[in-house]
């Protein structure tokens, strides 16, 4: 029997009795040299060319013109898709809060500034008859600003909210009209004009749409800069896995397709609906992560086959019925996962499964469609330009991919046994260290973002600031008490006796009344978004109100209206990826245990993120070297997000791991030797593309948004951990422990798998499993036609021995 990843045409030394220990010839039949000559490949008793095979296969040239072509288009179709999204919707569309701040900005466009100009007027007081008279000016140029309403300013009312405490500083505040992006293009129509030194006083811009606004910009020019960081470092790793440089580009040039077709799909959805600016850093992390993953993959099989000595198409044929299969069924995981967030009503979270959903779905086609026909043209020649021959001088000769896959999978197998001899020790150290590092998350604070998001140098940060320290008051914590229906002056005054009698509250003013509505601004005692002003939020809307229907609105109330949407949902959006994660690993392996683990152990290679997340970002630790401002809590809907993205790509690693090993259980029915197998030839893949997605999010996790900063790093680290931990000491040691009970499933459900179940194997294995499991069989097959597993004892002693 020839080595499974020697180089074409070496044969694996054997013992007198077959690899298996058993007498007579090799196990199964194939031209010398072959190294896994198993009815599906290899050039004698080669299999059909399947009908998908064919259609990929056919016209190599002409699917590779029409795949740059539609990138093409793709690049116009997708072009100023970031100028078209918005920095928001982290609130619930349909909440409370939401339906009174419209009503709010149509009825009382005053009461829902959106744009503040900070007036400094340097030595001299804002009450200088200088300083006065030009704050005058700039209000009425502004007030005749098209696209302005709700003008106003602290010379035209005098209100102590809108003066610094100092005297130096006052506020002219407005409304720009239109949603994120018209606003967004209003503001950069005006801010060049009105910032800066105007006569006696320093004009800075600021309020809730600056801070959009200049978020959405930084997050294009992070996004940039990350891209120009991660493709030459991905792309260096690339070499490094796979020695060939022409081997190294295949995934690059999937991810880039993939990314270009998600930004048109993306500039598509914002003419219906609205997209979040942060989901194109999902686009380009998951782009480039997954097409890798998928390409490693499917690569790395391509040239197993070769190695075997099969031609060029029958190893692509041999390449899409086990690791093309095993890439789609991957994508369905990754993509059921993130779409669990459609769930949600905040258009942040919809944001991120839109473009989630679609890059994964891209990056399998681009996979499974370039690849095959980018291999029919290089055939051996994917293995061109090997960069690593250099290192090997002196060294065994050979394939160069070969050699090196072949020590990898040595490794992996030995450190695979040395697991599971120890298997109770790993899985309890292991699964104790996993909890461990998650119980910071026990005391997660939720809040909003804000201008903290920004670095300290954003000139809304800035502003905004200034107004906290040093403006009266909670600014940005007040809320509004909108009542509708005919009221009278008299219904108004017991409504307003009514909120003042509230604990919690400081001052009430108004009532503001227009055309049968009014309200009222409630200032609370406690912080802005504090437990105590949320507390504040829910008596406030529960105070009896007569005749008028009351509804509250304001920067607590919206957080309260969140959480509520987000517990409301959140049980829908684990419902499904549960019950369809149990669905699919059960049609991939058959077994009722499997998919239990799978979910658990995915879940346990979350605690690390959750715990980071928390103890980093919300307690401020590590805030100097990562250069960020923590506020004491973390974002709502981030911790969902991160979720959802981070068991999805957990999956991802699980599916290429399980396949592996239910395709050797298949053949031989060896539980121990299928779980060792499995590890051997995809530890090392999996490792690698995990440090390579890894990259690609720390390279998110570079930008100066703290929230971005926070994704990126956060799925960072859970990546690693679910790699180099769950996969690698938890998975091999837990199948261990629950040895063949593990791959059981009643009669009924194995009768359903058999007919409707998919595998990464071939459709004729050998004869496999003990009685009463999938397989059927008395006992285990001999060799099941795969040959000694890389790193086995017997193995080694064959190549030490030159038997």
């Amino acid at each position: 029997m020839s080595e499974v990843n020697g180089p074409p045409g070496s044969a694996r030394p054997s013992g007198p009795h077959g690899p298996s220990g058993s007498s007579g010839a090799s196990s199964t039949s194939g031209p010398p040299g072959a190294s896994r000559p198993h009815d599906a490949s290899g050039p004698a008793g080669a299999r059909p060319v399947g009908g998908w095979t064919r259609f990929v296969t056919a016209r190599p040239r002409l699917s590779l013109l029409a795949a740059l072509v539609i990138t093409a288009l793709a690049v116009f179709a997708g072009s100023g898709v970031a100028d078209r999204m918005g920095s928001g919707g982290w609130q619930a569309p349909d909440a409370e809060s939401s339906y009174a701040t419209e009503a709010l900005e149509r009825e009382f466009p005053a009461s829902q500034p959106n744009l503040l100009l900070l007036v400094d007027s340097g030595t001299a007081s804002v009450d200088d008859p200088a300083v006065a008279a030009e704050a005058a000016r700039i209000t009425e140029r502004l007030a005749g600003e098209p696209g302005i309403s709700g003008v106003t300013s602290y010379w035209q009312t005098e209100a102590p909210a809108l003066r610094a405490e100092d005297g130096r500083e006052a506020l002219i505040a407005a409304r720009i009209g239109g949603d994120e992006t018209e606003a967004g293009e209003t503001l950069e129509r005006i801010a060049p004009d009105f910032a800066g030194e105007s006569g006696p006083v320093t004009v800075s811009v600021g309020g809730p749409v600056a801070v959009q606004h200049e978020m959405q910009t930084i997050i294009q020019e992070d996004l940039l800069r990350a891209e120009l960081i991660a493709l030459p470092v991905t792309l260096v790793l690339l070499v490094m896995v796979f020695g060939s440089a022409v081997a190294a580009l295949l995934p690059l040039l999937v991810g880039i397709v993939a990314i270009l077709g998600t930004n048109a799909v993306l500039r598509g959805l914002t003419e219906f609906t609205d997209v979040s600016v942060f989901a194109m850093n999902l686009t380009t992390a998951l782009g480039l992560g997954l097409a890798i993953d998928y390409a490693l993959f499917i690569v790395r099989r391509f040239r197993e086959e070769l190695d075997a000595g099969a031609d060029t198409r029958t190893a692509v044929g041999t390449t899409l019925r086990t690791a093309g299969r095993t890439v789609l069924f991957s994508a369905l995981t990754v993509a059921v996962s993130l779409s669990a967030m459609l769930v949600f009503p905040q258009y942040f979270l919809r944001s991120f499964a839109y473009a989630g959903i679609a890059v994964v779905l891209l990056a399998a086609a681009a996979a499974l469609i370039l690849l095959p026909a980018a291999f029919m043209l290089l055939g051996h020649r994917v293995n061109a330009l090997d960069l690593r021959r250099l290192l090997r001088r002196g060294r065994k000769s050979g394939s160069g991919a070969a050699v090196a896959a072949e020590e990898s999978d040595k490794g992996w197998a030995r450190f695979a046994r040395l697991v599971m001899r120890r298997a109770p020790v790993f899985a309890i150290v292991t699964t104790v260290g996993l909890v461990l590092l998650g119980l910071p998350f026990l005391g997660v604070k939720f809040g909003t973002a804000d201008d903290r998001q920004l670095p300290a140098g954003a000139e809304s940060r800035v502003v905004q600031e200034h107004i906290r320290e040093g403006f009266p008051g909670s600014p940005g914590g007040g809320l509004e008490v909108l009542a509708e229906g005919e009221g009278t002056p008299a219904a108004y005054a017991d409504l307003k006796e009514r909120i003042e009698n509230v604990p919690g509250v400081q001052r009430v003013d108004g009532p503001v009344t227009g055309d049968a509505v009014a309200y009222f601004s409630v200032l609370p005692e406690g912080e802005a978004v504090g437990q105590e002003t949320q507390q504040l939020v829910r008596d406030l809307r529960a105070i009896p109100t007569g005749s008028l229907d009351t509804s509250v609105t304001g920067t607590a109330a919206v957080l309260v209206d969140s959480k509520d949407a987000i517990a409301d949902r959140l049980p829908w959006a684990i419902g499904i990826i549960v019950v369809v994660t149990l669905l699919l690993v059960f049609l991939l392996t058959g077994s009722v245990l499997i998919p239990i683990q799978a979910v658990v152990l995915n879940a346990l290679s979350l605690t690390a993120m959750f715990g980071a997340v928390v103890w980093v970002f919300q307690d401020g630790n590590l805030s100097g070297v990562l250069a960020f401002t923590s506020t004491g809590d973390i974002e709502t809907t981030l911790p969902v997000l991160m979720f959802c993205v981070a068991f999805g790509l957990s999956m991802d690693y699980g599916v290429f791991l399980l396949s592996r090993i239910k395709e050797e259980y298949d053949r031989t029915g060896d539980h121990e030797r299928s779980v060792t197998f499995g590890l051997s030839r995809t530890g090392g893949l999996i490792t690698a593309a995990a440090v390579i997605l890894a990259v690609v999010m720390v390279a998110i996790g570079t930008s100066r948004v703290t929230n971005t900063k926070m994704l990126g790093l956060g799925i960072a680290l859970a990546v690693l951990m679910d790699a180099m931990v769950v996969r690698s000491l938890l998975v091999p040691a837990v199948m261990k422990l629950t040895g063949h009970a593990t791959w059981w499933a009643p009669r009924p459900l194995r009768a359903f798998h058999q007919r409707f179940g998919l595998s990464e194997g071939e459709s004729a294995p050998a004869a496999s499993g003990t009685k009463g499991e999938p397989g059927g069989s008395e006992k285990p097959a001999a060799d099941g036609g795969r040959g000694e597993i890389p790193g086995t004892a017997r193995e080694e002693e064959k190549v030490t021995t030159g038997a």
